[in-house]
């Protein structure tokens, strides 16, 4: 299939005080298009004050912006060895811009890293382990306030 008019190019930067309500709207438009059975205990207004407060400011927060009109389209939160959270713009999915992100994590964390994703999202799982994670640790959910089951995945260098 071809395209008329050229893809648009990806920059990963770090994102920025205006960039908090934009990337929580990532989160929330991702989260609702692949994980509609998970159990949400923020509101939409509550992800984007924690994505303005908390997560912007205070964790190392990337950002994948498309030279298009869409804007931001990817988000990735680190919290040192950590992938904390990984998402895309559904429309996004399958360009290579969840590749950039695990790439730079694993630049920013040579010695390895940690994740976790819900049980229910299989696309989420394929994607980790076409990158080399290992799923580590099943859980019941108990221990996320989404009470979902989850699966802890390490990637080892």
């Amino acid at each position: 299939m071809t395209s008329s008019s050229p893809s648009p190019k990806i920059a990963l930067r770090r994102a920025a005080a205006d960039d908090a309500v934009p990337a929580a709207n990532v989160l929330l438009r991702s989260i609702a298009a692949a994980l509609p059975t998970v159990n949400r205990p923020r509101s939409d207004d509550e992800v984007r004050d924690y994505f303005r407060d908390v997560v912007v400011p205070h964790r190392e927060t990337w950002v994948a912006e498309a030279s298009s009109a869409d804007g931001i389209v990817g988000v990735m939160v680190l919290a040192g060895p950590k992938v904390s959270q990984l998402y895309l713009l559904p429309g996004w999915r399958g360009r290579g811009i969840g590749d950039l992100f695990i790439a730079l994590a694993k630049e920013r964390s040579p010695d390895g890293l940690t994740l976790w994703a819900f049980q229910v999202n299989k696309p989420a799982q394929r994607f980790y382990e076409r990158h080399g994670f290992v799923a580590a640790e099943h859980t019941d959910g108990s221990g996320n306030e989404e009470r979902e089951p989850d699966v802890r995945y390490v990637w080892q260098p």
